[in-house]
């Protein structure tokens, strides 16, 4: 077997040209399956940890996924408000370490508005439990400070500083904005790859401030009256404090345990609370069911990568086939100086498997060269969060796959070259 491996090889050398071409080709193929394989794997992933670190979220009365859509996606509203009792109820239990308020409605030039506190930026996470990072600025200190995504900002071209209006609900063009409570940018967040990019942040004070004269979506004709408390009274500032608006409800909150045993108990204890009707989904299970729903392309994707390797496989068993022709007087010298049918046989075979595992190495090789250069890009703008470690058990079961399949089409040429015979490749054809 030793000296027909040899043999192979120089054969293939001796038909270099043909041979790197068709190497070339079963590498394209190969790079491009374990691209699409490696991105794939590393979207549902990095789908699945779009929020990390969040062991419930709570919301009104809805579906789990409609839940998970309108509070880490962005996309699509509640049902109703959750009340501020509920949400203090289940901050102060013993077993909760932190919650996050969330409150939607509003938007800017067609990216949403969230009101939130601090604890937003102190425990929020995303990807392998990546905390929030300012690339400028500093988070909101009071009502008239917002916080601005780094699509936000690319896309509108907003610096620190630059004084910004929100607008009542969510389309690109709203004729209700809050045009009398500017916000000015205090801090730009670093690319997530997540909704937090395409989020405006203000402060949960800063929302029931803008909307103490909005009734039905639109500012109310008669607004109360204030109180005309002067700034040298001693009792202005508790007088102010009374008259400052109160948030009637949040749009949802996120919560952290501190014990991973007490998650399903807690939320158990909120699917049945009687006091009011809510929903708590884990963001890990409602993930997966969305991605059960929008994942079928990423299947498909694989599908067509598949058919490219069978295209380039099939590229190498046409060259071997037209090869076949012009060497049958070859394939006849080697019978004539003792080699048997068995050895021409394998000798294809060889060559056919010497081809693909080639073009597999080459292939693997250079797919892992491209995503270890492009980590960085593909987590900072699409939110792709992949190990690049190397080449593992997926790239050697696919460089196994790929040169039997190769080795099985070489039968094809093989079985012909066993057939022809030594007179009928020396004799001369016209």
């Amino acid at each position: 077997m030793k000296p027909l491996v040899g043999l192979a090889a120089r054969s293939l050398w001796n038909r270099r040209g043909s041979a790197a071409l068709t190497v070339f080709a079963i590498a394209i193929s190969v790079m491009l399956l374990v691209g699409v394989e490696t991105v794939r794997i590393g979207a549902r992933e990095s789908f699945a940890r779009t929020i990390s670190g969040t062991d419930l979220i709570v919301g009104a009365r809805s579906g789990p996924i409609n839940l998970l859509l309108y509070s880490v996606f962005r996309i699509g509203d509640a049902t109703t408000n959750v009340s501020l009792q509920s949400f203090e109820l289940v901050s102060r239990h013993p077993d909760v370490a932190w919650t996050i308020p969330i409150s939607l409605g509003d938007s800017h030039r067609g990216y949403r508005v969230m009101g939130t506190n601090g604890d937003y930026f102190r425990h929020y996470r995303y990807g392998n439990r990546r905390a929030l990072v300012l690339a400028a600025g500093s988070a909101f200190e009071d009502d008239n400070e917002a916080v601005i995504g780094a699509e936000v900002a690319s896309r509108l071209g907003y610096a620190i500083g630059d004084e910004i209006t929100i607008a009542h609900g969510i389309g690109e063009v709203s004729f209700a904005e809050h045009g009398d409570h500017p916000f000015r940018i205090s801090g730009i967040l670093d690319p997530t790859g997540t909704p937090v990019d395409r989020t405006v942040h203000v402060s949960l004070d800063a929302i029931a401030e803008i909307h103490e004269d909005w009734q039905g979506g639109a500012r109310s004709a008669v607004t109360a009256p204030r109180h005309p408390y002067d700034g040298d009274d001693p009792e202005s500032a508790q007088a102010e404090e009374v008259a400052r608006p109160a948030l009637a409800g949040i749009t949802a909150f996120l919560v952290g345990m501190r014990s991973k045993d007490s998650v399903l108990q807690m939320q158990r204890a909120l699917n049945e609370y009687r006091a009011e009707p809510l929903t708590a989904v884990i963001p890990g299970v409602a993930l997966q069911q969305l991605w059960q729903i929008v994942g079928v392309a990423d299947r498909a994707l694989f599908v067509v990568a598949t058919f490219v390797v069978l295209a380039g496989l099939i590229g190498m068993l046409t060259s071997i086939l037209t090869s076949l022709r012009e060497r049958r007087r070859e394939m006849a010298i080697l019978r004539s100086v003792g080699a048997r049918p068995m050895h021409v046989f394998a000798l294809l075979l060889l060559e056919a498997g010497l081809l693909a595992l080639a073009g597999v190495v080459l292939g693997i090789a250079a797919a892992h060269t491209a995503l270890a250069a492009t980590t960085s890009l593909l987590a900072s703008r699409f939110g792709l969060f992949m190990e690049t470690g190397g080449p593992g058990v997926y790239d050697l079961v696919l460089a196994g796959a790929v040169v039997s399949a190769a080795v099985l089409a070489g039968l094809v040429p093989a079985w012909l070259a066993y057939r022809n015979s030594l007179a009928d490749g020396l004799t001369i054809r016209t």
